[in-house]
C-alpha cells in the first residue's frame, strides 16, 4: 500500500531531524579536534548517529562522523581524528569488500564468512538449510555449515551422509559438539584472520558456540556498553568481538534467523548453484525447471546428478 502524503511528510521530517542532529554533533566534534593527524580504525558497533571505533592498538573511541561521508556500520574500516575529550570523529570510510543486508538495510561490512549453525536437536531440515544458502549466494558471501550437538546422533554415518551433497557443491561442513568439545580445535583454526557471522534457528547452540570461542564475552559486552554509555542496549546491536584464538565474530541478533524476505524467483533459482551451472543448457532462457521441455536441470535430476531433496526444497520455496 503506497504511503499517504502525511506519512511521507512525517518520514522526511524524522530523517531531516536525525541528519540535523548528526551534523550538529559532527560540527561540535570538529571544533574540539586535538590535532589534524588521522588514524586507522574499525567500527565495532553503531548506535543511532554514533559509533564505537577501535584503533590499531585496541583502544575504543566514541565517535561521530564528519558530514556527508556516508553511513558506517560494524566492520567498516575508517579513518578518524581524535578530539580533546578522548572522543573521535570519523573522516572517511574505506571501500567495502563485502556487505550484508536485510530488506535492503545494511547490517555489517567486510565479512569474510557466514556460518549456518544447525543441530541434531532441534533436528536440521534441508529446506531451511537451503533457504539460508540461497540468501548467502545472493549476497555473494561464502557460507559454511556447522552441525552441532553430534553427541546426540544415534547414527553418525547417516548424519554425515546427509551433508555429503552440500560438501560436493563446495560448502564447508563441520560436525561439532560444543558440549563434549568435539572437533572444536580444528574449527577454531578455520576462523583465524577472518571476520565471521553465525546464523541459525534458536536452540541449535549458537550462544554456546560463541561463548566457547570467546570465554570473556560478557566482560567485553560490559566494556562496550560502558563506553557507549547505553548500558546493555548495545547487546541488541551488531557488534564485533575478537576471538582470542584468532579472527573476529560479528554478533548480529538481527540476522541470526535470516529468511528469504522478498527475493524474486530469478534470485531463488540463482541461489541453487547446481541449477545455475545448467541454466544455459535449458531450451528456454527463462526456464523455471518445473514443466518446461528440454530442461537441463530436470534431465540432471532424472539422471541422479541433482539431489532430490534440494530439488524438492526448490519447489517448496517457489510454492
Amino acid at each position: 500500500m503506497p504511503l499517504t502524503r502525511k506519512q511521507k511528510w512525517r518520514i522526511n521530517k524524522v530523517q531531516s531531524e536525525k541528519i540535523a542532529r548528526a551534523d550538529k554533533a559532527a560540527l561540535k566534534a570538529e571544533s574540539e579536534l586535538d590535532d589534524e593527524k588521522e588514524y586507522q580504525g574499525i567500527v565495532i558497533t553503531r548506535y543511532g548517529q554514533r559509533q564505537l571505533v577501535e584503533d590499531e592498538n585496541g583502544i575504543v573511541f566514541q565517535s561521530v562522523s564528519r558530514q556527508n561521508i556516508g553511513f558506517s556500520v560494524a566492520g567498516d574500516k575508517v579513518l578518524f581524528q581524535k578530539t580533546k575529550h578522548d572522543d573521535a570523529i570519523v573522516t572517511a570510510i574505506y571501500p567495502r569488500d563485502s556487505e550484508l543486508k536485510r530488506q535492503d538495510k545494511l547490517i555489517a561490512a567486510n565479512i569474510d564468512q557466514l556460518w549456518l549453525v544447525v543441530a541434531i536437536e532441534p533436528h536440521y531440515e534441508f529446506e531451511l538449510i537451503d533457504r539460508y544458502l540461497i540468501m548467502a549466494e545472493n549476497s555473494n558471501l561464502p557460507i559454511g555449515i556447522i552441525v552441532n550437538k553430534i553427541e546426540l546422533s544415534t547414527n553418525k554415518s547417516k548424519t554425515e551422509d546427509d551433508f555429503l551433497n552440500y560438501q560436493s557443491l563446495g560448502y564447508d561442513v563441520h560436525f561439532l559438539s560444543v558440549k563434549k568439545q568435539i572437533n572444536l580445535g580444528f574449527f577454531k583454526e578455520q576462523l583465524v584472520n577472518k571476520s565471521h557471522i553465525f546464523l541459525g534457528q534458536s536452540g541449535v547452540g549458537k550462544s554456546s558456540l560463541i561463548n566457547s570461542l570467546i570465554p570473556d564475552l560478557q566482560l567485553r559486552v560490559n566494556e562496550i556498553s560502558s563506553k557507549s554509555k547505553l548500558g546493555k542496549h548495545t547487546t541488541t546491536n551488531t557488534t564485533i568481538y575478537h576471538i582470542p584464538s584468532g579472527g573476529d565474530l560479528i554478533d548480529s541478533p538481527g540476522v541470526r534467523e535470516f529468511q528469504l524476505d522478498s527475493l524474486t524467483e530469478l534470485e531463488i533459482k540463482s541461489g541453487f548453484k547446481e541449477f545455475r551451472a545448467l541454466s544455459d543448457a535449458c531450451r528456454f532462457r527463462d526456464c523455471r525447471h518445473i514443466n518446461e521441455p528440454n530442461c537441463a536441470v530436470k534431465v540432471s535430476l532424472d539422471q541422479g546428478k541433482i539431489n532430490p531433496n534440494r530439488y524438492q526444497s526448490y519447489l517448496n520455496i517457489l510454492a
